[in-house]
């Protein structure tokens, strides 16, 4: 009896994706809800799981593929056995110990390593897997650092960072294709020539593509502009400092700056509420609460995952819930439900290094701030010039909803709240 495999629920308003990899093969034993398949949609990627045990006998679409929701993409057979055992007896027949072996590989050591690491495969999650296979990366020769040992993301990327999966000592042979493919003359791709200059075309995600087709849309839509103002960091650094032990020690997370950034907004917010509304057809929108876009670098862009009712969260929650997402984005596992529905954006591109910018609108919200990096330069305190731990801080905003007086009050409000941590806890 065989089982179709359809496209799963992608959320709200998301109709299609792309088949983006698969994470089995037919003939391969498939546990039942164990994913078979990644399919990236405008939002997020997605693990297709079986819905019944057995083996997949046959893949109704290739990778690439835009597959509709409710579709099917594969069938498992529930009576089926896997077939690996049965190719290698054939292969072990057709082809005696010893037969057709080169002098090079003879004897060599990494005979087994084909069989050890299928079975080190089965046992990798799907995002291992995923980065096994995109780093081109072999796992039975990286040391895990998770639970029994387990391969972890990291393991694999700092691997092959480190190029830890040389060719075996010695100088022989690799029983394996190379990990990058031979050019063939024929072949699409980079056409090789004199010197390291080469080009390679990529087609763009569907994450991608939505990320460049909502900034151009809030760019043509929005009547965008940015305010700019200057924050003295010394009293946030000195709390963080003096109490960043005792906080871990306690909450078991630590105390980052984006926590009083947070706090600061939602201070701010409840004086200028235009900040946080949103533009609906000719009505403005006004929330009493403050949803929170935490813009979270991911391996395949940019994403904004929502940290809710952040006016009333603690210190504690607030960073608790974004260490939470920063480790879902880099493995890939956000879902649609936790990137909808923000009120107001916060863009830290301090963490890469950025001294100033102009962050773009992030529809249909009204207002995003961009915090920098923090440096020392000189400031005038009490008629005397000196240094103190400076950040440039932008609020880009739609001149729509929000006025300039507006969108500067908001500014120097977090400026205030961040320059004396105290106001957060007196709510001044």
């Amino acid at each position: 009896m065989a089982t179709d495999v359809q496209v799963p629920a992608l959320g709200e308003s998301i109709t299609e994706g792309t088949l983006a990899q698969w994470l089995k093969k037919p003939g391969e034993a498939v546990a039942q809800d164990e994913p078979i398949a990644s399919l990236e949609t405008d939002k997020v990627s997605v693990e297709v799981p079986s819905p019944v045990a057995g083996v997949m006998s046959e893949q109704l679409v290739k990778e690439g593929d835009t597959v509709a929701v409710g579709a099917p993409i594969a069938r498992i057979d529930e009576s089926g056995t896997a077939a690996a055992p049965a190719k290698a007896a054939a292969e072990a027949t057709t082809n005696p110990p010893g037969a057709g072996e080169t002098p090079a590989l003879k004897g060599d050591s990494t005979a087994p390593v084909a069989e050890a690491e299928d079975d080190q495969v089965t046992t990798l999650s799907p995002a291992v897997r995923r980065a096994v296979l995109e780093y081109h990366v072999d796992p039975s020769k990286i040391q895990g650092t998770g639970k029994d040992g387990r391969l972890t993301k990291d393991d694999v990327i700092a691997a092959a960072q480190a190029g830890s999966t040389p060719a075996q000592a010695g100088g022989q042979a690799e029983a394996k294709l190379p990990s990058t493919p031979v050019q063939q003359p024929s072949a699409p791709g980079p056409r090789p020539s004199s010197g390291d200059r080469r080009e390679e075309r990529v087609k763009m995600s569907r994450l991608r593509q939505t990320i460049a087709k909502r900034l151009k849309d809030a760019q043509n839509t929005a009547a965008m502009l940015t305010t700019f103002n200057d924050v003295d960091m010394s009293a946030v650094i000195d709390a963080r400092t003096r109490y960043k032990d005792l906080f871990e020690k306690k909450h078991g997370i630590r105390l980052g700056f984006m926590g009083f950034f947070v706090k600061a907004c939602a201070l701010a917010a409840k004086d200028v509420p235009s900040v946080n509304a949103s533009l609906e057809g000719d009505e403005i929108v006004y929330h009493d609460y403050l949803d929170v876009s935490v813009a979270v670098s991911a391996p395949k862009g940019l994403v904004v995952p929502v940290v809710r009712n952040a006016d009333s969260m603690s210190f504690a929650e607030i960073e608790k819930t974004i260490a939470a997402y920063g480790k879902k984005a880099k493995e890939g596992t956000l879902t649609v439900d936790e990137m909808s529905g923000g009120t107001f954006t916060i863009s830290n591109g301090g963490v890469f290094g950025s001294l100033l910018s102009t962050p773009i609108i992030n529809p249909p919200q009204s207002a995003v701030l961009g915090m920098h990096r923090i440096e020392e330069r000189p400031v005038v305190k009490d008629g005397q010039i000196v240094a103190r731990p400076m950040m440039y801080l932008a609020l880009s905003y739609d001149h729509r909803i929000i006025d300039g007086r507006e969108a500067v009050t908001f500014l120097v409000r977090v400026k205030e709240a961040i320059e004396d941590p105290t106001r957060l806890l007196i709510d001044l």
